[in-house]
């Protein structure tokens, strides 16, 4: 089985389907430290990074950011001092898309890698 991690964002157009409850449980495993909030009536897929410093937090952001500029897939960035809090959700349809979790897998390879 391949690993969300090593797969490819694919362009999201308006109007397709956001994630059901079910496929949102089924991609979970593969982003278990992350977490489905509400925001404004919108499902976002959110994790809290934590850092020695600012500057290794601000490291974390910009290389999650060239992550984001290579698949097009673009999240809410947070960085503070010691932390960055990643928000992932797919604009286009407002709310949450497989893309987001295949995101979510790469940042936290990045992390831990």
């Amino acid at each position: 089985m391949v690993s969300l991690n090593e797969l490819k964002c694919v362009a999201c157009r308006g109007g397709e389907p956001t994630l059901t409850h079910s496929e949102i449980e089924e991609l979970s495993p593969e982003a278990s430290e992350w977490s489905v909030i509400e925001i404004g009536g919108i499902n976002h897929l959110v994790r809290e990074f934590r850092f020695n410093n600012f500057v290794e937090a601000l490291d974390f952001t910009n290389r999650v950011g060239q992550i984001a500029e290579l698949e097009n897939h673009h999240p809410m960035l947070i960085t503070e001092w010691g932390k960055v809090s990643v928000h992932w959700w797919t604009h286009k349809i407002s709310g949450l898309h497989k893309n987001d979790f295949i995101m979510a897998a790469k940042v936290d390879q990045l992390f831990s890698g």
